[in-house]
């Protein structure tokens, strides 16, 4: 599907879903804006428009194609992003996956290319039928808007995880092994992944020696300085929850091993008590007889001296603190 939507300035007014085989039209005022969404088109769609703006054979083979990574790459009249937006289901196997979102920024048009459904595009797009406010401050300006829009939506799941922490710290006492070590690992692969995206993101709005890594109006830079400061606060959250969860995880394994220790403890004290019963008993088995056998009271005698002697050895060992 290929949505259009057309800013004149001279008219100061909308226009939507035009004949791209006007495009020269289109673009031939630097003052006007571009904006084509495609959303889950085809290889002829999408080389349709590659033909239409003359796009890099590379950057196209990008867009076929799932990035790891988030870039910018200069080509001689345009940019080409890569972005990635993040979906979160708890409930899921893989709870958190990633979107991608393609976009080609030129100096009076964009192309924005995604295979999902994305919600920050959407509203934008929408907000985009009623009204020019996204799009008569430069394609640099609606940019922001749509990459800000997906950094939105990582508050909510740094939010879920910083919950999912704060009940992983309260259950570590009282659940078992192998359910908190599952949520650990989870919560782990979660955070990496959440670092794997958003740290490449990061990188291409950074200010390095003063310059960013594409153009920018004067007018429009205040914006991608709030969204560099967005970042910095996934970024630094991230940060948090990793060393959080390694907290975590390392007194519950102190306190796995505390019980171990433990239960040890009292398993060594039985076998201790019980190895000299075990004597008494084992070698009056073999055999031998009894003390005074014929005596009636003889295994009265010998049970009362083995009560005799466990009570000695508790009264040792809470003398000296072992129970």
């Amino acid at each position: 599907m290929i949505k259009t939507y057309f800013y004149n300035h001279s008219e100061q007014q909308m226009y939507h879903d035009m004949d791209l085989d006007q495009i020269d039209q289109f673009l031939k005022s630097p003052e006007d804006l571009l904006w084509i969404d495609l959303y889950d088109v085809g290889n002829d769609e999408l080389h349709y428009i590659s033909n239409i703006f003359n796009f890099h054979p590379l950057a196209i083979e990008d867009c076929l194609h799932i990035s790891p990574r988030a870039k910018v790459d200069n080509y001689d009249d345009y940019y080409f992003f890569v972005f990635h937006a993040l979906r979160y289901n708890e409930e899921s196997d893989n709870e958190i996956t990633t979107v991608e979102l393609n976009v080609f920024l030129g100096p009076n048009y964009i192309v924005t290319i995604h295979k999902s459904p994305m919600p920050a595009v959407g509203r934008i797009a929408a907000a985009s039928l009623r009204g020019k406010g996204y799009m008569n401050r430069g394609p640099d300006y609606l940019l922001y808007h749509i990459v800000d829009g997906i950094t939105d939506e990582y508050f909510p799941i740094l939010d879920r995880i910083s919950v999912r922490i704060d009940e992983l710290e309260d259950e570590i006492y009282d659940h078992e092994v192998e359910e908190i070590t599952e949520e650990f690992l989870a919560l782990k692969r979660t955070i990496i992944l959440i670092r794997r995206v958003i740290l490449p993101q990061k990188r291409i709005f950074a200010n390095l020696n003063g310059r960013l890594s594409f153009e920018i109006r004067e007018e429009n830079i205040p914006f991608y300085i709030d969204l560099v400061d967005h970042l910095e606060r996934i970024v630094d959250s991230t940060e948090t929850f990793r060393d959080l969860v390694n907290g975590t995880m390392d007194t519950y394994y102190s306190i796995v091993s505390a019980k171990t220790a433990e239960i040890m403890r009292v398993l060594t004290i039985i076998s201790t008590i019980m190895m000299p019963l075990t004597f008494i008993t084992g070698f009056f088995g073999m055999n031998v007889g009894l003390p005074m056998e014929n005596k009636a009271w003889a295994a009265g005698a010998i049970s009362a001296f083995m009560l005799l002697i466990t009570t000695f050895m508790l009264y040792i060992f809470k003398k000296r603190r072992w129970m």
